[in-house]
């Protein structure tokens, strides 16, 4: 990473609530209710200290055995979900790919002692393209997108973001993408409690804690407050391990945060730096 153009400002980083599915391709009651997140994530160039030369998401929705990086320099698209209209299985974001950054950090992570790899045929998922059609909808920014590492251990996605931090002193914003809360068969006005109680404990742990610190109650998060009620499975939280870790010492804010999400649940977003 060393060879890479260094930058005046270093960049935030962010851990985004993506939300559900292609919803900025929806329209009427499905597309409203996603108003505040989306006016969230408009304003998010404009928060930055300069525009970034790319942007890495950590998603949600790619796992692998080790991790993989997205290394097509055009890359397509992946329909990861059902259910929705027609039209938004013909959705095209086509944001190029960063193929020299994928390499410049795979063998940055090697070197780091992680297993990691090269994919040059993966599509933007849903907790890529959704997110950056808003923050871009002219499909701009490069993107190298990241997948978790099978089994979601915290350590190792703490240590996958510090592995990672240098580069936003090289004008890369990075992104971990996920949801403060995730139990798809508990939505709405039934997660109103889990969710409450579980966002309680991440603005503590985000907001109050920073470093390591931080970093040990964020691995410690099935002691939060209905921990398994708001994961039951930690896909969408592990993420925000990685946004931790390529923070560094740096405190965290809420830049996102509803309290009747979808009829009643409690979500949030956090920006670090």
């Amino acid at each position: 990473m060393e060879s890479a153009m260094q930058t005046d400002a270093v960049q935030p980083v962010f851990f985004l609530s993506h939300g559900g599915g292609p919803w900025p391709w929806l329209d009427g009651p499905m597309r409203t209710a996603y108003a505040k997140l989306e006016a969230c994530l408009r304003a998010l160039p404009a928060s930055l200290p300069q525009t970034p030369r790319a942007a890495i998401f950590i998603t949600a929705h790619w796992e692998a055995p080790q991790f993989t990086l997205s290394a097509g320099a055009n890359p397509g698209m992946l329909y990861d979900y059902g259910g929705f209209p027609p039209h938004t299985y013909q959705i095209s974001y086509p944001a190029p790919g960063a193929p020299e950054l994928a390499q410049e950090v795979c063998a940055s992570l090697q070197a780091g002692g992680l297993r990691a790899a090269l994919d040059h045929v993966r599509g933007y998922d849903h907790g890529v393209f959704t997110p950056a059609a808003v923050i871009w909808p002219q499909a701009q920014m490069p993107i190298l997108q990241i997948s978790l590492q099978a089994g979601l251990d915290p350590a190792a996605h703490l240590q996958l973001g510090r592995l990672l931090a240098p580069l936003r002193a090289q004008g890369v914003l990075i992104i971990a993408s996920g949801l403060s809360y995730h139990n798809l068969r508990n939505f709405g006005p039934g997660a109103a409690s889990a969710s409450a109680q579980f966002d309680a404990w991440l603005q503590e742990a985000c907001c109050r804690l920073a470093g390591e610190a931080r970093n040990a109650r964020l691995c410690d998060w099935r002691q939060a407050p209905a921990a398994m009620q708001a994961h039951p499975r930690e896909e969408h939280l592990i993420p925000l391990l990685c946004a931790a870790g390529a923070a560094q010492e740096d405190a965290a804010q809420c830049c996102y945060h509803e309290t009747d999400f979808v009829g009643g649940v409690v979500v949030s977003s956090f920006r670090f730096g």
